[in-house]
């Protein structure tokens, strides 16, 4: 008689492990998606997931494909003086769209985002539950302003990535990381840690 019930492990279950998570992460969002829902989405047992990727954050990332680790970006964002935290993010931010490997791997995450829903979701998912919301959560901020400070950041990053990396406006695109630095970073910062209101 064939087995009936649950799912083991497969070649086909990582992929549908991944199906099921694309679909929870783009209804539910991150903090609304579950191991244990994706996993009965799947057809598989909760231990399969975390076989496969070890931790919801690791689930995530591999379903969105972002080729940036918040573990290794957020510490280096928050270490050091709260007040250049903007200079940091920003220099970050630079650093990972320039890089030879990750950034065209970002750019075709941004280009999709531009042309579909799930994409777009995925990625403002991504920054907001990610990474921004992490690095407001280690500042001292009223909890109230957390999200629209985090989403303020993400509209002023957003943009720069679709200026300077997608439609190639000049003389953003060609200048220098230093320079934009010096020139984007106020703005990053006061959406992080200024007044809200002028």
């Amino acid at each position: 008689m064939p087995r009936t019930g649950r799912r083991k492990g497969s070649p086909d279950t990582r992929e549908a492990i991944l199906a099921a998570a694309r679909d929870a992460f783009a209804d539910r969002g991150f903090e609304g998606a579950s191991i244990r829902g994706i996993a009965t989405s799947a057809g598989v047992d909760p231990a399969l997931v975390h076989h496969y990727f070890g931790t919801k954050d690791q689930l995530f990332l591999d379903t969105v494909g972002v080729p940036v680790d918040p573990g290794e970006v957020i510490p280096a964002v928050l270490e050091g003086d709260r007040e250049q935290i903007g200079a940091r993010l920003v220099t970050m931010f630079l650093r990972v769209w320039g890089d030879p490997v990750r950034g065209p791997v970002l750019l075709a995450i941004v280009r999709s985002a531009l042309q579909h829903d799930w994409s777009a979701r995925m990625l403002r998912e991504f920054l907001t539950s990610q990474i921004l919301r992490r690095v407001i959560a280690k500042l001292d901020v009223p909890p109230e302003e957390a999200a629209i400070r985090a989403a303020l950041t993400a509209s002023q990053m957003i943009g720069l990535g679709i200026a300077r990396y997608v439609v190639r406006i000049e003389p953003l695109a060609s200048a220098e990381p230093d320079d934009i630095v010096a020139m984007v970073a106020p703005t990053v910062q006061r959406y992080l840690t200024g007044p809200l209101t002028l």
